[in-house]
């Protein structure tokens, strides 16, 4: 299990969000994108999948042979591409991606959790366990 996970259940069906597209940054200067993940039929995110060709950036948050296996302190974003979840249900959206952001502390835990719940026209996080 990667260190950080999400979970996004949709609640106008009250059921788990399949196949929606999130990626994952770090703070650095600017936000640095360094994975990307499709969230399974859980509605979970079980595997990150490396982005970023730069080794020197996918090495300082814990990538170790294309697997994530620990975890630096900092700032991340995850980017939840709603839209396209939505439109596939002929639904609308007024979110056309969510950014969930938020600080992992030094020494950092082994493991966050960022559920999403989720509608056409709100949505609502916390820190999971």
């Amino acid at each position: 299990m990667p260190p950080i996970t999400c979970h996004i259940l949709d609640t106008t069906l009250g059921q788990p969000a399949a196949n929606v597209e999130c990626d994952i940054r770090v703070l650095k200067d600017t936000f640095q994108h360094f994975a990307t993940a499709r969230t399974n039929s859980d509605g979970r995110v079980a595997e990150w999948v490396p982005a970023a060709s730069d080794g020197h950036l996918l090495k300082s948050v814990g990538f170790e042979n294309n697997q994530w296996t620990s975890l630096a302190s900092g700032v991340y974003q995850i980017r939840f591409h709603t839209k396209n979840y939505f439109l596939e249900r002929d639904g609308k959206t007024f979110f056309p991606f969510i950014d969930i952001t938020f600080e992992v502390p030094n020494p950092p835990d082994n493991h966050y959790h960022v559920p999403l719940l989720l509608s056409n026209y709100g949505y609502s996080t916390y820190r999971g366990s």
